[in-house]
């Protein structure tokens, strides 16, 4: 079982495997552990599609040898790894290749940093009414946190 770690979310994924700096996902497991979805123009989030480059399609793109494979999906995998170095994110694994980071790139957190938004978010207030941050945008708001640590 190989542990994807990307922005918010952790995703197990017991058909994923890995080689060297290679990581292995089929579509079900791009879109799990990324929120992208693989297409036939490429990898695609909303609006955006970052195609497959075709020069790296025959090492980034495999077809699974599994007899057994579901019949409603291709078997093909990708080197979402490869691909995420290839779109400027950075990527590390552990020795074993169990636990993989997909980071997010610089010029993605430039860009959120810039308009000096902060991420909307919700919490409870000391009545349990909940309250997002989105409901106060443009007007000034005061955010108080505080950690033991």
């Amino acid at each position: 079982m190989i542990t994807v770690l990307n922005e918010q979310r952790e995703s197990r994924l017991p058909g994923a495997s890995s080689n060297g700096d290679s990581l292995w996902l089929d579509r079900a497991a791009i879109a799990q552990a990324t929120g992208w979805a693989w297409k036939p123009e490429g990898l695609c989030h909303e609006d955006t599609c970052v195609p497959i480059p075709r020069t790296q399609a025959a090492q980034w793109v495999r077809e699974q040898s599994d007899k057994h494979a579901d019949k409603q999906a291709d078997g093909a995998q990708l080197d979402i790894a490869a691909m995420w170095r290839h779109m400027g994110n950075p990527v590390t694994h552990d020795r074993s290749g169990k636990t993989w980071v997909l980071g997010t790139g610089s010029g993605q957190r430039s860009q959120s940093l810039a308009t000096l938004a902060a991420p909307d978010f919700e919490l409870p207030d000391a009545n349990g009414k909940t309250h997002r941050l989105s409901d106060f945008r443009g007007k000034k708001v005061l955010l108080v946190t505080w950690a033991s640590w």
